[in-house]
């Protein structure tokens, strides 16, 4: 997802794997009881102090996860509110502004593509209805009529059509586990007319919704990418689709897509501030803290907020990310079980649930890299190099901020030494089922556990350090490089911020808790957070910070360089 201009292939390919391991059938573990909840719903802010806190992460996280913020989707106003914050409490920690024109603000050109609604596609001269039979992902409007048609087997199988067969040709795909290998389906040197993909109805969405993009170059090309229902697909064969050989012609197509760009609403903004390094030799060589401002909004379904709670932590114990969506006649039980319980012992306070809070995603990040500002922007001496805050905007469509970021740097880019990078470091309790591991066990978090992704790949010695300041400053966690495996399936490396860095040589160590039930729900309420833990991850990344810019080297990199415009794999 590390680049905003894609081809559609390639963004099925992206897009669709997590959505299609949430329709597997694998069960979770056993489930640990479910956490009774202390904490307010609501907290009065008070005053912030120098040290990392657990009272200051608390006021920080309920004002930039409140309800407020309206889940502070990139482009919408509730990002902008945030931002806005972020900007405010950086101005006051003394942070010098590094964006720009002498302000805080790195504006992303984000942009909104849609296609109408009006748009048409026809099979053998029968329409098919739009966003109820098919759907599209174009990044410019698009017609044919009359377009030759072909089967192509699976996407990804052993049938599927070579590219070369495909020139010219609308070729029509079935939907495989290996999605990823729709990114050949563009053909390089023999594209298609366009491509035809058949999957379920429940992706339909993801094909008719507005998308968004960086508008930071020339404009996309590449085929459209069509989504059709099984039923839909029907119309394009005159055989039974099961009775396909690839290379069998199908009906004739004509289309006529319309896409429209148009300007976001609100301004995509990456926050950039800096402590200055005390060392005039080193001051202009930064060490980079960052985290992602931005969470995926609001709904305009309500849904009862403890029943989903609960519902989750038994079924779908890995949130958004879980394989199953279906409760079995045990788990239903329980449910209603956990449930009747909740409502007996908290009388009168149901609630209907729509905003997206995001406190631990990233909210947790966001406020943590502002309690070490503070932290480092009180110390005397400073760290000899200076300390690079980045707050990057439209990391969930895509890693869209630091991207933009590091292609256009406010600081020259090679003079950034390290990048560390937080996303989701407020959780990780026993309870929490924080991921899987390669071979697909589960894991669940404890209290002195943090996961580690990337701290090794470019840079052994900051690998090293990392573990030495752990020991030596006698932090007490247990680092966990699960997420770390190469062929980890959920790519964790690729999957967030510092990887933007990564692809430029940069050294990255990615901080996180894990996954949890409450994962791009509207259930991750700050309400849920576990501060003390969260406060030791802070003084944990002030500490390695520090550490690095005090170095009288910059830490070395010994391992190759990845090509920064290729695909990120794990």
């Amino acid at each position: 997802m590390h680049k905003s201009l894609i081809s559609a292939a390639a963004a099925l390919a992206l897009l669709l794997p997590p959505i299609a391991r949430a329709q597997g059938a694998p069960q979770g573990p056993t489930i640990v009881p479910f956490p009774s909840t202390v904490l307010p719903l609501k907290h009065a802010p008070q005053p912030t102090v120098a040290a990392i806190t657990a009272a200051d992460l608390m006021t920080r996280l309920y004002i930039f996860a409140d309800d407020s913020m309206q889940g502070r989707e990139a482009g919408a106003m509730g990002n902008f509110k945030g931002t806005a914050y972020i900007a405010g409490e950086a101005r006051k920690i003394g942070l010098v502004p590094a964006g720009d024109d002498g302000t805080y603000f790195q504006t992303v050109p984000l942009k909104e593509r849609a296609v109408e609604a009006a748009s048409r596609f026809t099979a053998g001269g029968a329409p098919l209805a739009f966003g109820k039979e098919w759907g599209v992902m174009a990044a410019r409007s698009a017609m044919a009529d009359d377009q030759p048609v072909l089967y192509g087997g699976t996407a990804g199988g052993p049938d599927m059509l070579p590219s070369a067969r495909a020139a010219g040709k609308v070729v029509v795909y079935r939907l495989g586990p290996n999605t990823a290998a729709l990114r050949s389906a563009d053909g390089g040197a023999h594209p298609p007319a366009a491509v035809i993909v058949i999957g379920p109805a429940a992706f339909l969405g993801y094909f008719t919704q507005p998308s968004e993009f960086v508008d930071d170059g020339p404009p996309a090309a590449g085929a459209p990418l069509f989504f059709v229902t099984p039923e839909a697909a029907a119309k394009l064969f005159d055989a039974p689709l099961a009775g396909l050989e690839p290379g069998d012609a199908g009906r004739a197509v004509s289309y006529d897509v319309r896409v429209t760009v148009s300007p976001v609403p609100y301004p995509a903004r990456n926050v950039v501030g800096i402590i200055p390094g005390s060392d005039p030799a080193l001051r202009n060589e930064y060490v980079a803290i960052g985290a992602h401002n931005d969470h995926i909004g609001f709904n305009h379904t309500p849904v009862d907020h403890d029943s989903l709670r609960i519902f989750n932590h038994i079924v779908r114990p890995l949130g958004a990310d879980s394989r199953t969506g279906q409760a079995t006649a045990a788990q239903a039980a329980e449910v209603n079980r956990e449930l009747a319980a909740w409502r007996a012992a908290h009388p009168g306070t149901a609630r209907l649930d729509s905003i997206d809070n995001g406190a631990d995603d990233d909210g947790s990040g966001t406020v943590t890299a502002l309690e070490i500002a503070q932290k480092i922007a009180s110390l005397d001496p400073r760290p000899r190099r200076s300390i690079l805050f980045v707050w990057h905007v439209g990391e969930e469509k895509g890693l869209l901020g630091s991207t933009y970021f590091t292609d256009h740097p406010t600081v020259p880019r090679d003079s950034i030494v390290t990048q560390l990078n937080m996303d989701m470091v407020g959780r990780g309790d026993a309870w929490d089922m924080t991921g899987t591991t390669k071979d697909g066990a589960f894991m669940h978090g404890g209290s002195n556990l943090l996961y580690l992704v990337g701290s090794r790949r470019l840079s052994t010695e900051l690998g090293n350090l990392v573990e030495q300041v752990n020991t030596d400053d006698h932090h007490g966690f247990v680092f966990n490089y699960a997420f770390d495996a190469d062929g980890h399936p959920e790519n964790v490396y690729c999957r967030s911020d510092h990887y933007e860095y990564a692809r430029y040589g940069i050294p990255i160590t990615f901080f996180t808790t894990g996954l949890h039930s409450d994962y791009h729900q509207v259930t991750d309420e700050p309400e849920y957070i576990d501060y003390q833990h969260m406060a030791r991850i802070g003084n944990l990344i002030e500490d390695v910070a520090v550490h690095v810019a005090d170095l009288d080297h910059r830490p070395v990199v010994d391992h190759p360089k990845p090509d920064p415009h290729g695909a990120c794999q794990q």
